[in-house]
């Protein structure tokens, strides 16, 4: 990924694209700082857990700024997250989330809410960077509760 960054900067670059530049700026400068913090290159999976991070802000700031009428700035918000999106593989189905959801509860045999640990371990796994995890433990909750 951290290739694909540096490319998709010199495009941009050449291309005279500032939005995206920034972006790919912010979204590289993260992930330097998470390498720093946890004293290592990251892998792809801990390279698209930062993409989701700065997804997910970008998101709740256009909620906010929807919610203050402030419709310029929930724009700036709203195409920094679709930047920040291409970065991310295509997010599961519902019907695909509810099979790897039902696939980990009967891998752990699962039966009440002291299973939830196991369960969300599994698919947090399977659909990390592909899956609202907030969404992923409301769908765990309602089918061990």
């Amino acid at each position: 990924m951290q290739k694909q960054l540096i490319d998709d900067m010199k495009a941009a670059m050449k291309a005279g694209e500032k939005s995206r530049l920034s972006c790919i700026r912010m979204l590289r400068a993260a992930m330097k700082d998470k390498e720093i913090e946890v004293g290592h290159a990251l892998d792809d999976a801990e390279a698209m857990a930062v993409v989701s991070i700065m997804l997910k802000q970008r998101l709740d700031a256009a909620k906010q700024y929807a919610d203050a009428d402030r419709a310029d700035l929930q724009e700036q918000e709203l195409a920094e997250a679709a930047i920040f999106q291409a970065y991310l593989p295509e997010p599961l189905s519902d019907d695909e989330l509810a099979a790897i959801i039902d696939q980990a509860i009967s891998d752990t045999a699962a039966s009440s809410m002291r299973d939830m640990g196991k369960v969300m371990g599994i698919v947090k796994s399977k659909a990390e960077g592909r899956a609202d995890m907030g969404k992923v433990s409301g769908i765990i909750k309602s089918r061990l509760g």
